[in-house]
């Protein structure tokens, strides 16, 4: 899967803290799960990308909801993180690699890595679920 969780080299760094305190304070709580997609977002087939449901729903497209995922492939964690993606996007802050870290701050370091890239950085996934 060529060009997954690729950062574009116009795309801004992640501060590291700054970001995950800001978006949480900004958004609704990740685990209340009542917005529906078209009250939190812009457009109307993706999901409010603070829902864990959302989260829950592409890992186990992913990695069958196994947040501890290494299977050898090069990509780790629920949400199938490159090594390079996730120390990119400020998952070095919680774990060495995305297997390691919990369920919440593996949807920490994809928040960032939805906010700088959308839901192509999952391409296959998204595309199956709808969301592209």
């Amino acid at each position: 899967m060529a060009g997954r969780h690729r950062r574009q080299a116009t795309a801004h760094r992640h501060l590291v803290g700054v970001g995950a305190v800001t978006a949480l304070a900004a958004a609704p709580l990740a685990t209340v799960g009542t917005a529906t997609a078209s009250e939190s977002s812009s457009s109307p087939t993706a999901p409010s990308v603070e829902r864990t449901s959302t989260w829950d729903e592409l890992a186990h497209c992913e990695s069958t909801g196994n947040w501890q995922a290494d299977t050898g492939n090069g990509f780790k964690g629920g949400l199938q993180f490159q090594p390079s993606t996730w120390e990119e996007f400020g998952g070095l802050e919680y774990a060495s690699s995305a297997e390691l870290a919990s369920k919440h701050e593996q949807i920490d370091i994809a928040q960032n890595v939805q906010e700088g890239q959308g839901w192509k950085a999952w391409p296959a996934c998204t595309e199956n679920l709808g969301w592209r």
